[in-house]
């Protein structure tokens, strides 16, 4: 099948529609250009990227939290003389919190592999928008088996370790606050 009739992944989708609005002639890139401040192509962008990716993971976890919370609760803590900062901070966010934590884990792990959408904003600039898993792919092309299976077992590490670290956070959210019970 000719490559141009081959449809894109939507992650690559994502990436190229993130390059074309920060790109310096881009929509929002050129807003920033005149200051000298260059989105695409440097680790602004590629945390943008991650961001982008990572967004849907820390939403679908807080959201069923956000929807457990009683609004009598909110109005509890209204009844007894809190403002809504007060409320947000003292009653909602330490219920949140594990959600949160959760959330940012997964759109880490998330985001330590992927590939489609940030390739495009990073630009693969040597030593400024390198990312790990283009290093694995030059690795094999140079036939350096050695180095890219260095960088894919650290990548496999952390990964791990955050797999760990949501787990001992549901752990944590479950002893605290009776979730999943």
């Amino acid at each position: 099948m000719p490559s141009s009739t081959c449809p894109l992944p939507p992650t690559a989708v994502a990436g190229i529609a993130l390059t074309a609005i920060y790109a310096p002639n881009g929509t929002i890139g050129a807003l920033f250009a005149p200051l000298g401040w260059r989105i695409a192509y440097t680790p602004v962008g590629i945390v943008i990227a991650m961001i982008f990716i990572g967004l849907p993971f820390v939403v679908r976890t807080i959201q069923p939290i956000l929807e457990e919370v009683s609004h009598e609760v909110e109005e509890a803590s209204a009844t007894l003389g809190a403002n809504r900062f007060q409320t947000i901070t003292r009653v909602l966010l330490p219920s949140l919190t594990p959600a949160i934590l959760t959330g940012f884990a997964l759109a880490f792990a998330r985001g330590v592999g992927e590939y489609g959408s940030i390739i495009f904003i990073a630009g693969n600039i040597p030593f400024v928008s390198e990312i790990a898993p283009l290093l694995i792919y030059i690795r094999l092309q140079e036939f350096n088996y050695v180095g890219a299976t260095v960088i894919a077992t650290v990548m496999l590490l952390i990964s791990f370790a955050l797999l760990f670290a949501i787990n001992l956070i549901q752990a944590w959210s479950r002893r605290r606050y009776g979730y999943g019970n």
